[in-house]
């Protein structure tokens, strides 16, 4: 069975005053997915960007999707501007790649590998990013330190 494919158009709005965007989503995720929470999907920007994000419900009457910076960057539009979406749910699993020299690290680490692996996919996602980022090979080198230090002590992201 193919998922279901929603079409629509939505004008891209500021998060209070927050540098954060959003658009709203104008059906019924009860309806559509049978789901009243947060609704796993993928997404296309103006046929052109691709997005992997959730639907969800934040003390709105409807749910909505964020626009992250990258992906306003992307499309060359900003608060107020009309985007095209098209969404499907998203049932694959989301997996994290993480690189060679990370994983080295966890494996030094076991306790910190397994409470990595209870996170969730964003967290997990912020890690690897927030590692990836570095320039410098030394600054690397000292995320991957502190990273273990921060899951050992419980913090869940960056």
């Amino acid at each position: 069975m193919n998922p279901q494919i929603i079409k629509f158009s939505a004008i891209i709005q500021q998060n209070g005053e927050m540098n954060a965007a959003f658009v709203e989503f104008p059906f019924s995720t009860e309806e559509l997915f049978h789901k009243k929470g947060q609704v796993k999907i993928k997404a296309v920007f103006d046929d052109k960007v691709e997005y992997r994000g959730s639907l969800a419900k934040m003390k709105s009457n409807c749910h909505i999707l964020g626009l992250t910076q990258e992906v306003r960057k992307q499309l060359g539009k900003t608060f107020g501007d009309e985007v095209s979406v098209s969404l499907t749910e998203d049932k694959e699993e989301r997996v994290v790649e993480i690189a060679e020299d990370i994983v080295s690290v966890f494996n030094e680490k076991p306790e910190a590998k397994t409470l990595f692996d209870k996170m969730s996919y964003t967290h997990k996602k912020e890690y690897i990013r927030w590692i990836k980022e570095a320039k410098k090979p030394e600054t690397r080198e000292n995320r991957k330190i502190k990273m273990i230090q921060m899951i050992l002590d419980g913090k869940k992201g960056i």
